[in-house]
């Protein structure tokens, strides 16, 4: 069901000394150029070729190409065992900071909010901020390079297939994936505080 464009999430946060209607009057500003630049990129799904390989690599990143890397870590030696368990333990609490956080914002996704946005692929929950997507991928990227350099060529490019694959298919605004990234990245880097590579 889509919606009409209401007051932006960012302007239901509370504090600091700025002018409330000065806050909303920039954020719808901003609103409308992010939602520009999603309309531009939503147009690859126009074409048969990009939709199909953006889907694949969101799907992939639904959890199966990260499940399937743990697996493989997992069972190639006791040292990169423990890599595999660092990522699943990380990965369980980035599952659980995005979900609270999407409860929190309650930012709607961008092919429900602008109707000249097309869905893509169907999403895993409703809301858009972070992408939980990106998050992981970021965070597993950092935590299983970290241990394993020669995966990089793999992973990095992946990954950003990733978080384009997001904005490309309507599913998220590019905050979002910026907003995932920068958290997974602080996850990864907190993880590896603790259990350095």
């Amino acid at each position: 069901m889509r919606r009409n464009r209401g007051v932006p999430y960012a302007a239901t946060l509370r504090g600091g000394d700025m002018d409330a209607s000065g806050l909303i009057t920039g954020w719808q500003r901003f609103d409308r150029i992010e939602q520009s630049l999603c309309l531009r990129v939503n147009r690859g799904c126009h074409y048969p070729l990009v939709k199909l390989v953006f889907t694949v690599v969101s799907r992939l990143g639904d959890g199966g190409f990260w499940y399937l890397l743990m697996l493989m870590l997992a069972v190639n030696g006791a040292g990169t065992a423990l890599v595999a368990g660092q990522m699943a333990v990380t990965g369980a609490v980035g599952t659980a900071l995005y979900k609270l956080l999407k409860r929190r914002f309650v930012r709607e996704r961008p092919y429900i909010a602008h109707a000249g946005i097309e869905l893509g692929s169907a999403p895993l929950d409703r809301y858009s901020f972070p992408s939980g997507h990106t998050l992981h991928a970021v965070c597993f990227t950092i935590l299983a390079t970290a241990h394993v350099p020669e995966l990089v060529p793999i992973l990095l490019p992946f990954t950003m297939l990733v978080g384009a694959s997001r904005v490309v298919l309507g599913l998220h605004y590019p905050t979002d994936v910026m907003a995932g990234g920068l958290i997974g990245a602080l996850l990864a880097s907190a993880s590896l505080s603790v259990w350095p590579a």
